[in-house]
């Protein structure tokens, strides 16, 4: 393991109360304000050696960060490397690759009333940016935008989540070792840490979590006119017709469903099935979950735990007086819930109403791609949106009929692992976008820069105005 450097003062592990959450705030805040404006985090070998530094702690610090998200979730080491190690990989390649073409100036053409001169765009940093990260995927879905925010050459200050101690303590610990600590620093804490950040002015704040919180997220940050991007959620669903290739469907989606004990925010939320494979898909989405974690999942190395007990609670009262086919039971003090299928649930049931966010999956059989559709519009727009099908026209007719974040044709949530895909919700499900050239975007600010000649300076464009002179000028101007 590196050397492990504190934040003092700042970054400690241990969180004050009331107005010296306060202070230490403002101070952290003031500290990576002067490192920006000392023009530090402009350069791109800086940019450079922050990604690079980055890329070694995810190497060096490999099996102390497995055991965090082991120890915070309960993950499995498979989903840990794939789901957080890998994801942050591929974005760190991507920023490397394209750092110099993303900030090269981007010419523009100029009309022949403003000739001679030049016109660019300039990708310039916002500042100082606040990261605020959730628990389901502490470490990835705080530093994949702290890849972005980097290469865009901003200082940022991270707040991960309290409910991922372990994770959060490591990054607390551990990330000034690889990082500029003068630029890029981490703020631990409960919700009074939270309230104490967001009281601050920041040039951009990036959140993950749930839509409650980013209300409050984005009121916090309009006093100061702070632009914010909020990555949400909702109830992302399966569309599944007759032509699927109904094994592989059930098969998917059973994965990407019960991933991380489907505490996930683009995990189907909702399977729609078309009645006439429905029994069918039913029969393969058991065995799939059967081959996946055996007769007793509790047992399964391959299975996570719920991430508290009053997540566990609000994921058991959502399956009450429900017509569950498989699973449901719980293990309190193993923070366990079985992956749970319930069939054609009520609509305005709860389970139907609230994001599930945890092993639950309903499946609701409809007569049509009519009726699926209608479901599926009468609900706010969701973060993704699958399709399972192999007719050309019922894809093409879900694409332009529904709005999401992500659209998938016959797979779920592997979207989100592309680092050149924008990532992202609308409406409810969030607003902005992360990852790859789209992150970079975020976090800068385009710059508008134009030049012009002093050697040619035509009195047409000053008065005294003329019939002539505004000719002239109608010519100019097209």
């Amino acid at each position: 393991m590196a050397q492990i450097l504190s934040f003092p003062n700042d970054s400690s592990a241990a969180v004050a109360s009331g107005s010296g959450v306060q202070d230490r705030a403002q101070r952290v805040v003031r500290r990576l304000r002067e490192a920006f404006r000392s023009g530090r985090t402009r350069p791109l070998a800086w940019r450079r050696a922050q990604l690079e530094g980055l890329g070694r702690f995810l190497t060096t610090e490999e099996e102390p960060i497995l055991a965090a998200l082991q120890r915070d979730l309960g993950k499995p080491r498979y989903e840990a490397v794939t789901g957080e190690l890998g994801v942050l990989r591929g974005e760190l390649r991507e920023a490397l690759r394209s750092l110099s073409r993303w900030t090269r100036a981007e010419r523009v053409g100029i009309p022949l009333v403003h000739q001679p001169g030049a016109a660019r765009i300039e990708r310039e940093p916002l500042g100082v940016v606040l990261i605020i990260g959730p628990w389901n995927y502490p470490l990835q879905l705080v530093l994949a935008p702290l890849v972005s925010a980097i290469a865009a050459g901003n200082a940022a200050l991270l707040k991960p989540s309290e409910h991922a101690p372990a994770t959060s303590a490591l990054l607390a610990q551990s990330l000034g070792s690889y990082l500029d600590p003068e630029a890029v620093q981490v703020f631990e804490g409960a919700v009074d840490a939270s309230r104490a950040l967001l009281a601050q002015r920041f040039d951009h704040i990036f959140f993950t979590g749930g839509g409650r919180v980013g209300r409050a997220v984005l009121e916090a940050a309009a006093p100061h006119l702070t632009p914010v991007t909020l990555e949400l959620g909702g109830k992302s669903p399966a569309i599944v017709d007759a032509s699927a290739d109904i094994e592989v469907a059930a098969r998917r989606i059973a994965w990407g469903r019960f991933y991380n004990a489907g505490q996930t925010c683009v995990a189907p939320d909702y399977v729609l099935v078309d009645r006439e494979v429905a029994r069918r898909f039913r029969v393969a989405l058991e065995r799939s979950l059967d081959g996946f974690y055996g007769a007793h999942p509790a047992e399964s190395a391959d299975y996570a735990r719920i991430v508290n007990l009053s997540h566990l609670r609000r994921l058991e009262a959502l399956i009450v007086g429900m017509p569950v086919v498989r699973g449901g039971g719980v293990d309190v003090e193993g923070l366990f819930m079985e992956p749970t299928i319930v069939w054609n649930p009520p609509l305005d049931s709860a389970l139907m109403q609230e994001e599930i966010f945890g092993p639950i999956l309903p499946v609701i059989p409809v007569d049509d791609l009519d009726q699926a559709l209608a479901v599926v519009e009468g609900r706010p727009d969701p973060l993704s949106l699958y399709m399972f099908s192999r007719d050309r026209a019922a894809k093409e007719r879900v694409r332009l009929a529904t709005r999401s974040g992500g659209l998938v044709y016959n797979d779920v949530i592997v979207h989100l692992t592309v680092a050149g895909l924008p990532f992202g919700g609308i409406g409810a499900s969030g607003m902005g976008r992360a990852h790859g050239r789209a992150g970079f975007e975020t976090f800068s600010q385009q710059r508008s820069v134009m030049s012009h000649a002093t050697w040619f300076d035509p009195s047409v464009r000053y008065p005294p105005y003329s019939d002539a002179k505004l000719s002239i000028s109608r010519r100019l101007l097209g």
